[in-house]
């Protein structure tokens, strides 16, 4: 159940029908994210083929999570009118059945967020998706780490990842140069990606708008939502880094990849196991 779970059992193609499930259905995505990567997060959601809705003020955010395809809560910079709407966010869609994301940003480093993932997580999010510190913190197995900075490894965090899982329960996904994602019984590593993803505002956070859009578009299996949209963010960030000069023209290319990776496209060049 822990370091020894089973591994993936999902093919590339089925990645690529949980993209072309996304493509048709076009996911309405709630994002209540920090301040830092609004307009990065919205773009991302547009250019894989969902639809973005920055709604995170208190008396509206539960009404809409309730009709939302899909629910993000990113702790980057959580004002207390924020948390606020977060809280009141989480507990909507956890009632109607809507699937949620929870961010946990610099979680354990940082006190005051520390204690709201703790009262978050109580309403069952549908997915975690963090660095490695952040997840080992979120599960009680470490301390942060520098400031959104990872300081741990992807591998040190799949024991306690798994532990989260069980607990939650929730999908834990964990990025890094490898990500992994697992729901404890199952354990899936996505390879890939580009460095470069390090370098831009919202590379991370909007992965998990992405994960959102991915959960709400194949439902019935929410490990396999989670693992496409990582997938589809990796085989984008190798395509742009193959044109790109810097950090301002990948994050360009990294949109219009996003936008013209098909299904197929993505069956044949993801790599997981």
């Amino acid at each position: 159940m822990h370091a020894h779970a089973p591994t993936n059992t999902h093919t590339p193609a089925d990645l690529g029908r949980v993209l072309e499930k996304l493509r048709t259905t076009a996911p309405l995505v709630q994002c209540l994210t920090n301040a830092v990567v609004t307009n990065f997060t919205a773009n991302v959601l547009l250019a894989a083929g969902a639809s973005p809705a920055m709604v995170d003020v208190p008396g509206e955010a539960a009404a809409f999570a309730g009709v939302a395809s899909a629910v993000l809560i990113n702790l980057g910079t959580p004002h207390a009118e924020q948390r606020r709407a977060m809280l009141q966010a989480a507990r909507s869609a956890r009632a109607a059945g809507t699937p949620w994301v929870l961010d946990p940003v610099a979680v354990g480093g940082l006190e005051l967020r520390t204690r709201f993932a703790a009262k978050l997580l109580a309403e069952q999010p549908t997915v975690i998706r963090g660095n490695a510190s952040e997840i080992l913190a979120l599960a009680g197995s470490g301390a942060g780490g520098r400031g959104v900075d990872a300081t741990h490894d992807v591998e040190a965090a799949l024991v306690p990842a798994s532990h989260l899982a069980a607990a939650t329960p929730s999908i834990v996904a964990v990025s890094g140069p490898q990500d992994l994602v697992t729901d404890s019984s199952r354990s899936v590593r996505i390879h890939g990606g580009d460095a470069l993803l390090t370098r831009i505002t919202g590379g991370g956070c909007a992965l998990g708008a992405l994960v959102a859009a991915a959960v709400a578009a194949n439902d019935d299996d929410a490990l396999l939502g989670t693992v496409a949209a990582h997938a589809l963010y990796s085989v984008a960030a190798e395509r742009a880094a193959t044109t790109a000069s810097g950090p301002g023209s990948f994050a360009v290319g990294f949109l219009d990849a996003l936008a013209s990776i098909g299904p197929d496209d993505l069956a044949a060049q993801a790599v997981i196991a």
